[in-house]
């Protein structure tokens, strides 16, 4: 029997182009002699929908695209499985289901539910939805399919040292005589995720001595972008098949006949997080209905990397550049924006801000008794950008692309209303020293990003002679102690067991503590690490931490 993966990037909410792909590929499948067409997980209404889940509206126009399929189906020489929003017909417990039908000529066949509901990270499935407690395969065609979904397949017994919840899902369809697992998923990347997905599935294909098949969701829904990477794998564990990364794809495979084990393509991790923000910029505007980016090039690195991103993902022609110059700004600075902006080939505009500098300074003198000083006149060059960058957007329509980094925003090196200022935080989850090997990468062909950009000690340039390292450690030791105080939640004394200074250590984490208020209003941001500020790390600001 041949099946189809069909590995489609949907929209929360858009439930007639969500159910238009779902047909196309199924017409496409059919016509390639797929007789079972799955697609990932929440098909239907797109994933996350979050508390749109609250909405009755958003339920019934689910509903309504499920019939919708439901009659399609007759009209399709193939089965589909695809994820929607069930209603709960108990009077007790959450009022929905994450589940997923089979439909084929023109009936809904089979409905399975959810059982494991993640509450961790950016997950917080248990808010609505119901856990099903039943496991039950599909007797369907002759085959008996063991249909999951995501988090189902996430809790090995023997894969994993902790366990979050007592039953698998897995392991219960395969007791069952299951043939294949199938496993629909919207599992969202972070850097390592998908070796990590394809190691626990081969265990699970390997001890259970069952093919597994994976079908994810690709794209970007807000700060989430979810790789793909469908994927199948034989009884013994074996990669037989593997879909594209960050891009649709559609896979036909014969369970009857599985193909010879293949290599697995393991992308270089900063490739991977270079085409995961690319695509989470293109959807994230795309989605929002921006076609255009504007950026502030201020001479430095990660403006440079977030404008190349920029072109990456909405072309050239689709992006301005904008240098904005004070009395602090050394020639080198404005140079390397502009030749960064040739090299990418961008519209550049060139907008000094110390006649607006000026003017505020003489606005204030009087109020202060003396001219602005200090972090405030710093800051009121950072708000004047954000200022002009703001007057770009609304005379252009153009989003703002901010261009602060994860170790930035950690410790508070950042304006609120100044640089922080814009639509979406393209790099706000990448580290300083990832910052520069994403430089590196997209310089891999030809010099796009300045060479003396790259080399040059990064600096704010708010005062005379300022570089990053005046206020911060070294961005190699930050980063490494950013990651095991952010990421693995080490203790103080456990950093510095590892050999980190205690001082700098005390240093880093009274900075990220004290700095959660702007973490909470800084523009959402692409989540490419195991641990990003947002969602997925709910931290309260009037609070005593450790530090």
């Amino acid at each position: 029997m041949k099946i189809a993966l069909a590995q489609i990037n949907t929209t929360v909410g858009a439930f007639v182009s969500n159910a238009a792909k779902v047909r196309q590929y199924a017409l496409r499948a059919a016509s390639q002699g797929a007789r079972l067409v799955i697609f990932p997980e929440l098909t239907i209404p797109g994933y996350p929908p979050l508390d749109l889940l609250d909405r009755p509206a958003f339920i019934a126009r689910n509903l309504a695209a499920l019939d919708d399929l439901v009659r399609f189906s007759a009209t399709v020489d193939a089965a589909l499985l695809v994820g929607f929003v069930a209603e709960n017909p108990d009077d007790f417990g959450k009022p929905l289901y994450n589940a997923v039908a089979l439909l084929e000529g023109g009936e809904l066949r089979a409905i399975r539910y959810k059982t494991l509901l993640p509450t961790y990270d950016v997950f917080d499935e248990a808010r609505h939805f119901e856990p099903s407690e039943r496991r039950e395969i599909i007797h369907w065609d002759g085959y008996r399919l063991g249909v999951c979904v995501c988090e189902d397949a996430w809790n090995s017994r023997e894969f994993w040292d902790t366990h979050l919840y007592e039953v698998d899902p897995v392991r219960e369809l395969a007791e069952q005589g299951a043939q294949v697992i199938i496993n629909v998923s919207a599992s969202p990347f972070h850097r390592g995720k998908g070796a990590l997905r394809q190691a626990m599935l081969a265990h699970h294909a390997s001890t259970l001595k069952v093919p597994v098949v994976l079908v994810n969701q690709v794209g970007g829904n807000d700060s989430l972008v979810f790789d793909g990477r469908s994927l199948v794998l034989n009884a013994q564990g074996e990669l037989v098949l593997e879909a594209h990364a960050f891009q649709e794809d559609l896979r036909i495979v014969d369970l009857a006949e599985l193909p010879a084990p293949i290599t697995p393509h393991l992308a270089d991790e900063i490739a991977d997080i270079h085409d995961a923000l690319v695509l989470g910029i293109r959807d994230y505007l795309g989605k929002c209905g921006f076609r255009q980016a504007v950026v502030g090039l201020s001479g430095g690195i990660d403006s440079a990397v977030t404008a190349a991103l920029a072109v990456q993902a909405l072309g050239p022609e689709n992006v301005t550049g904008v240098a904005m110059p004070s009395k602090y700004s050394s020639d080198h600075s404005l140079e390397d924006a502009a030749e960064l902006a040739r090299n990418l080939g961008i519209g550049f505009h060139v907008v000094p801000i110390e006649p607006a500098v000026s003017a505020m300074t003489q606005m204030l003198t009087p109020a202060f008794g003396f001219p602005p000083q200090g972090v405030t006149e710093e800051n009121l060059q950072a708000r004047l950008r954000g200022v002009t960058l703001m007057a770009f957007s609304n005379q252009s329509g153009a989003l703002v692309l901010t261009t602060g980094n994860k170790s930035e925003l950690a410790v508070g090196y950042c304006t609120l209303y100044g640089d922080m200022c814009g639509g979406l935080a393209a790099i706000s989850d990448v580290p300083k020293t990832d910052v520069y090997r994403l430089a590196a990468y997209i310089n891999r062909q030809r010099v796009i990003i300045p060479t003396r950009t790259i080399t040059k000690p990064p600096s704010a340039e708010l005062r005379p002679g300022q570089t990053d390292q005046d206020t911060l450690p070294p961005y190699d030791i930050l980063d490494a102690i950013l990651e095991r105080y952010i990421e693995r939640y080490q203790s103080l004394d456990e950093i510095v067991a590892e050999g980190f200074d205690r001082a700098t250590v005390e240093y880093v984490a009274k900075l990220i503590n004290r700095n959660e208020y702007k973490r909470q209003q800084a523009a959402p941001g692409i989540k490419v690490t195991p641990k990003a500020f947002g969602r997925g790390r709910r931290v309260p600001i009037a609070a005593v931490i450790e530090s």
